[in-house]
């Protein structure tokens, strides 16, 4: 998918359809946190690896565009990027793509608190670094 380095899969289960086999809406949702947690453990030790320095990276928004339904037993590839990093927040985008046809694209916000005091704190250097991987627009 173009514009994006890192992608993984996740196959539709049953537990997440109704009774048409029709994978409900907020099942998306947990695609794309599978897809997230996956690209920062390529990219930054994976969240246990964030909170092991300190920091918490806590979801503050999600926005989900759905344009074709998805089906029990399918495999689905989320393509995932982390953009905007300013401060203490970052945002992802998502392409969720079934051979190639564009299902949903989604996008969610995060914030970096204090493990302790759960204070906003500037994403430290090393995780902008990290994140940067992902091409010009992560800064």
């Amino acid at each position: 998918m173009q514009g994006f380095a890192f992608s993984t899969d996740v196959k539709v289960r049953f537990a997440e359809t109704d009774a048409q086999g029709i994978a409900h809406h907020a099942a998306f949702v947990v695609w794309l946190e599978v897809a997230r947690v996956a690209h920062l453990e390529q990219r930054a030790g994976g969240y246990q690896g964030i909170r092991e320095r300190g920091l918490e990276a806590l979801t503050t928004e999600v926005q989900v565009r759905y344009h074709r339904a998805a089906y029990f037993d399918e495999t689905l590839t989320v393509w995932a990027r982390c953009l905007d990093v300013q401060g203490a927040r970052f945002r992802y985008e998502y392409a969720v793509t079934r051979d190639g046809e564009l299902v949903a694209e989604a996008s969610t916000g995060h914030a970096t608190v204090d493990r302790e005091t759960h204070r906003p704190t500037r994403v430290p250097a090393w995780l902008v670094t990290a994140l940067a991987t992902d091409g010009p627009e992560a800064r």
